[in-house]
């Protein structure tokens, strides 16, 4: 670029060589404001014409570009301009604007002291390279010590009048209205995401249940930097005689309608599970409640039940992602059957199935966040995440938080993740004696309610509960299985579990008929041994159990040990 001759043509014109009669200035520009300019050829009709050849009659002709003052266009224009020259780039010309903006600056002097507004953005670094490159750079909205924010773009010129050659032209737009109006919207993408995250995080369970036999940690993560958090869930809970249930869950989309999809379909997993009903049946009344909140909102989800008596975890999914389960010799299997379409699509009989979770087993719920990228196979991901569990070791938390760092989570993932992780300890020494199990066949008849008596009688005493917890345990045993004697169908089992909470009495049989406390009238003979259990139990509660028949069972607190 030529400071003193603008190179540009408008469009039709050509340069006439018999009209550049004498030699052009490329002096900077005169503190006058006049400027020599080339003139441009005029052409009417495809022919030359000179400009004394032009009629009265005809369109006056416009200028050219190079005919413009250009001194006196850089004057008048309202952003901020300056040239500077040499290495040292010192100040050849501030125009009206610029000294209004930073003051009345000393043309001649070097730009670190002449322009020390520059300086302080960090501008004199890109006049360097400009100068270097002849390449035009531009720093977009920085703010200068007034407060106002500029947009600089700086552009080589050609400055052949001057020892030093080249120079650069400064040219500032005032950009502080978008800047300010920028920041707003930041602000308010920040609060409002702020907002969604808090909704978020106000969904998800404050603190995990602590299950007896299970040791249990979870994290989540909202995904991005945007408003948009996602409907990713994840929930604990003991269902009593114990038993555990683990949900994880992710509604499709983002934002608050995603979480708040979330959060109702949380609370009917909860109310669902208290009906202790199979995996596969909860999950068929959630697809069912699922449609009525949104017709056009999809969730997967993945419920589990376990059951530290069987040693394994009974599950259910509704397309979600496979379940990990590392056993305790460190290797990692993959529950990938039966699988049921997302929640929301109807028409779809849900199924159970069942993986080992024994005593040292280590098993981990999470969501699509942790093992799904952009740029590679989803089936990547789940075998890189199976890779991290077998050499995971420590407690849930410690794993917990070692998946996340071994997927490769940064600030700006754009998908939010949830991750559960759940362990079944292995117990010895001390700790196994507060883990004891013991159960008893009864054929029925008349002495299968003395037996009963005395079996519970013995293990509790063997136990060395007190003798006001023995007598409790002892009379629940009896009212249970005189319960399932009188309503019930072999085979009967009575077991007595203790952990280091709570006893559990637990009855089953072969008739899946529920039994329900009622009110006894005075004259009845019988329907008094639920209430009498109820009555002196800290809990109670029955289910159907997958083979057929039923379970019915009750718990006492433990007193603490202090």
């Amino acid at each position: 670029m030529n400071f003193t001759r603008w190179s540009a043509r408008l469009p039709g014109t050509q340069r006439r060589a018999q009209a550049r009669t004498g030699s052009s200035s490329n002096a900077l520009p005169s503190e006058s404001g006049s400027v020599p300019a080339a003139r441009a050829e005029r052409r009417t009709a495809g022919e030359a014409a000179d400009t004394d050849d032009v009629g009265d009659d005809e369109t006056p002709q416009i200028p050219a570009v190079d005919e413009l003052p250009v001194r006196e266009v850089l004057d008048r224009i309202p952003a901020l301009v300056a040239l500077v020259h040499g290495p040292e780039h010192r100040l050849a010309y501030v125009n009206d604007a610029y000294a209004e903006a930073f003051g009345v600056r000393p043309v001649g002097e070097p730009a670190r002291e002449a322009l020390p507004e520059l300086e302080e953005i960090g501008l004199l670094s890109l006049l360097d390279q400009v100068l270097r490159s002849s390449k035009p750079r531009t720093v977009l909205s920085r703010k200068v010590p007034s407060g106002r924010s500029y947009t600089f773009t700086c552009t080589p010129v050609d400055i052949s009048a001057t020892p030093e050659g080249g120079g650069v032209l400064i040219f500032a737009a005032d950009v502080t209205d978008q800047a300010v109006a920028a920041d707003r919207l930041r602000a308010s993408e920040r609060e409002l995401r702020e907002t969604a995250v808090t909704l978020q995080r106000s969904l998800l369970p404050q603190d995990l249940e602590e299950p007896d036999d299970l040791r249990v940690a979870a994290v989540y993560h909202p995904g991005g930097t945007e408003a948009a958090v996602g409907g990713d869930w994840y929930d604990v809970i003991t269902l009593g005689g114990g038993r555990t249930a683990l949900v994880i869950g992710d509604v499709m989309g983002r934002g608050v309608r995603a979480a708040a999809v979330m959060g109702q379909l949380r609370t009917a997993v909860r109310a669902y599970a208290r009906l202790d009903l199979p995996p596969h049946e909860v999950l068929q009344l959630l697809d069912g409640l699922a449609t009525e909140i949104d017709a056009n909102q999809i969730a997967t989800c993945a419920y589990a039940v376990h059951d530290p008596n069987e040693g394994r975890l009974v599950y259910a999914s509704a397309g979600h992602l496979p379940i990990l389960v590392r056993d305790d010799s460190g290797t990692v299997l993959r529950a990938e059957e039966p699988i049921g379409p997302p929640l929301g699509t109807g028409g779809w009989m849900h199924a159970s199935g069942s993986i080992p979770l024994g005593p040292g087993s280590t098993a981990v719920l999470y969501t699509d966040g942790l093992v799904e990228r952009r740029d590679k196979d989803l089936d990547e991901g789940i075998d890189a995440l199976e890779e991290a569990l077998a050499g995971a070791t420590g407690t849930p938390q410690v794993i917990c938080d070692r998946l996340v760092r071994s997927a490769g989570m940064t600030a700006d993932h754009d998908d939010d993740v949830a991750v559960l992780v759940l362990q079944h300890p292995s117990r010895t020494g001390s700790d196994g004696e507060l883990f004891r199990n013991a159960a008893l066949e009864l054929l029925g008849g008349v002495e299968a309610a003395p037996r009963a008596r005395a079996f519970a009688s013995g293990v509790l005493t063997s136990w060395r509960f007190p003798t006001d917890l023995h007598d409790l345990g002892v009379l629940a045993a009896s009212e249970l299985v005189a319960n399932s004697l009188q309503h019930g169908t072999p085979p009967m089992r009575l077991r007595l579990r203790r952990t280091d909470r709570r006893l559990i009495v637990e009855v089953t049989d072969g008739d899946d008929h529920l039994p329900r406390r009622r009110r006894a009238e005075p004259a009845d003979e019988a329907g008094r041994g639920i209430a009498i259990v109820a009555t002196i139990a800290s809990n109670w509660g029955s289910r159907r159990t997958p083979g057929g028949g039923k379970s019915v069972w009750c718990e006492f607190a433990l007193p603490r040990v202090t």
